[in-house]
């Protein structure tokens, strides 16, 4: 039981409210069973969106629970019961699926309204500790979530019960992009604005996929140097004949060969300067991906290929900092 007296300190209690929410997951936990398996079953199986009900702090969490299937593959939506009962019923397909949140499972405004979502044949899941609430009863699944006791010391303001049905919708929604085989490129497209969208933007939004600076692998000196001039990169490609990468020369290469060939460097051919192992990505390259490149091997541009090494594009740094990344 939550002790308190004048002596306790904050501290102190944050950790009780803890210790107290911790143990609720547990037991809810403890008592998950082939319910939750069967309503993964029952919204993968439903065509339509999954319109999440509740009233009061069991609203606020429900539109947590929509927000977060909708993020990640599971078209969803949340509706105010009392709302429904006033209109918004309207917003419910028959290919639908309702997810209504109660703790008691007897909450009046979800209770009355209850009559016509079965009346529309839509599947009802339910998540609440009334094993035989009214709720409970008309439902095609029930995932039930016991508390002994809210982290209030009154035992009254909802808090343990709101985190156990918070966590019982993580576990649904982690479920389904399991079972949907959901994967960042997805989340990406429903993140397009800020900073988590820019990490999954793919490297060919962004790339340069026009004035690639690039020679022959028999190119000499003068051609190498007029290409990197006159592509501003500093840099260029390497290719063969088929246009598959070979290397690259950068203005540090040029340094080096002059340094290990004098004079001679004069009449040395791109293959014999260029670096064979170039540091290359593909078009679907998350940029986020592409940004730990740049920054662990200390890098200023990235060739972009295709399954053929066949140069597509360039992702210059400037490019980066231009999309907001800070490398």
């Amino acid at each position: 039981m939550f002790q308190t007296n004048k002596q306790t300190s904050s501290l102190q209690i944050a950790r009780e409210v803890f210790d107290i929410e911790s143990e609720t997951l547990s037991l809810v936990k403890s008592q998950l069973d082939s319910s939750f398996e069967k309503s993964v079953e029952l919204i993968l199986q439903v065509k339509g969106r999954v319109v999440v009900t509740g009233m009061g702090k069991s609203g606020h969490i429900g539109a947590k629970i929509a927000a977060t299937l909708a993020s990640t593959g599971t078209p969803a939506f949340f509706v105010h019961p009392a709302e429904m009962g006033h209109g918004d019923l309207g917003m419910l397909k028959n290919d639908d699926l309702v997810l209504a949140l109660s703790f008691s499972g007897n909450t009046d405004e979800l209770r009355k309204v209850l009559p016509a979502i079965k009346k529309l044949g839509v599947p009802l899941i339910s998540i609440t500790a009334g094993k035989d609430s009214a709720l409970a009863r008309v439902s095609d699944s029930v995932l039930l979530t016991p508390i002994t006791q809210e982290a209030c010391p009154l035992d009254l303001a909802p808090t343990s019960s709101t985190t156990a049905t918070l966590v019982m919708g993580d576990a649904l929604a982690v479920a389904l992009m399991k079972a949907k085989n959901f994967q960042a490129h997805d989340f990406a497209r429903s993140h397009p604005l800020g900073s988590l969208g820019r990490s999954f933007i793919q490297i060919s939004q962004i790339m340069r996929s026009t004035e690639i600076p690039t020679v022959s692998s028999g190119a000499n000196l003068q051609e190498i140097l007029q290409e990197i001039d006159q592509k501003s990169l500093g840099f260029t490609v390497v290719t063969d004949k088929n246009g598959q990468i070979l290397g690259i020369i950068t203005d540090g290469d040029l340094r080096r060969a002059q340094i290990k060939f004098g004079a001679q460097v004069f009449g040395k051919l791109a293959f014999e300067i260029m670096n064979t192992n170039p540091k290359t990505i593909t078009p679907d390259t998350l940029a986020s991906q592409a940004a730990e490149i740049l920054k662990s091997y200390r890098i200023s541009s990235l060739v972009v290929v295709d399954n053929q090494k066949i140069p597509l594009g360039i992702l210059d740094l400037k490019d980066m900092l231009a999309e907001g990344f800070v490398i």
